[in-house]
């Protein structure tokens, strides 16, 4: 089985890489996420020398400048961390997403804690969590398109499934790019991921189709740069009730000619029930895909928003 091949931070997977020596294995990647996702692991803290356990490091604001040091102190990694984070960020695009662990000084992508170093607390008091770990900083610099989440945001159902959803769409594109890039297959690109991009952000959408619309104007390669962008920033806003609501709409206007009135009326109000927050997304959707295999429609078929990931990760059960 082919696996998207996506980035964890090791303590994720049971790795016992912390500073306490311990780890922070999370279920739902190594199992969940893991049926699907190939991980490349790394601990930018062990790559650079230091061993598990070890003393623990902290961001601390001394002087205006950030420096990655121990408490005491003792010892200042933040030149090592730096270039090895900057190299290794790099080095990473291949990967297709990037699961980082929170609050770490390495890893946290925000609200990493940081002290303010005085006369009185050389190490660094108070802290203010403002902060982005070392590591995962580079990493978003080196990598702006790639869907990077904490493991504690993961938590929330409605960011866990926007993430997964992302790392399909960037893996999708990748597979493009690799096989070829040419208008035909951009414009047919963007017919597939039409609806899910409506889903999240309509003035995106719009954006998006007249960019494509100019597509004879300007270079094939700058143009599906700026579609890219524009794909991963609409898709990065949460997909809400509402633009699920208009989506699910606009799909039942493609059954008006082949469903029973008695159908319809169901259809409708189960889009309905689904509006006002009665029944989950799951339902108008799986009512929909039974219309759609009985009434077969090739356009329809191929959106990518009524199966953006695989089912068995049950991430619209609560949406």
């Amino acid at each position: 089985m082919y696996k998207i091949k996506v980035g964890i931070s090791a303590c994720l997977l049971g790795q016992a890489v912390r500073f306490d020596g311990g780890h922070k294995r999370s279920s739902f990647c190594e199992r969940e996420l893991g049926a699907h996702f190939d991980y490349h692991a790394v601990c930018p803290e062990m790559a650079i020398g230091l061993g598990a356990p070890r003393a623990a490091i902290r961001l601390i604001r001394r002087h205006g400048e950030l420096r990655a040091e121990t408490r005491d102190g003792s010892l200042d990694v933040t030149e090592r961390l730096i270039a090895f984070s900057e190299q290794q960020a790099g080095r990473l695009d291949f990967l297709s997403g990037y699961i980082l662990c929170a609050k770490s000084p390495s890893c946290g992508m925000e609200r990493v804690r940081i002290y303010t170093a005085n006369d009185k607390a050389p190490g660094g008091e108070g802290g203010a969590k403002e902060g982005i770990g070392l590591f995962a900083q580079a990493l978003m610099a080196a990598n702006p398109l790639l869907p990077v989440e904490e493991d504690g945001r993961l938590c929330d159902p409605v960011l866990r499934e926007n993430f997964v959803l992302r790392v399909f769409a960037y893996h999708d594109w990748q597979q493009l790019c690799a096989s070829g890039l040419s208008a035909a297959r951009l414009i047919a690109f963007h017919s597939r991921y039409k609806y899910l991009v409506l889903s999240h952000a309509t003035g995106h959408y719009r954006a998006l189709g007249r960019l494509l619309a100019d597509l004879g104007q300007g270079s094939l390669e700058e143009t599906a740069q700026r579609y890219i962008q524009g794909l991963m920033t609409a898709l990065t806003l949460r997909a809400n009730r509402r633009g699920h609501t208009n989506v699910l709409m606009h799909l039942q206007g493609y059954f008006k000619r082949v469903l029973t009135p008695s159908q319809k009326r169901e259809l409708t109000e189960t889009i309905d029930k689904y509006r006002l927050g009665i029944v989950p997304l799951l339902v108008p959707l799986t009512l929909l895909r039974h219309y759609l295999c009985e009434f077969p429609n090739p356009y329809l078929a191929q959106q990518v928003y009524l199966n953006p990931h695989p089912e068995t990760l049950r991430l619209r059960y609560g949406l």
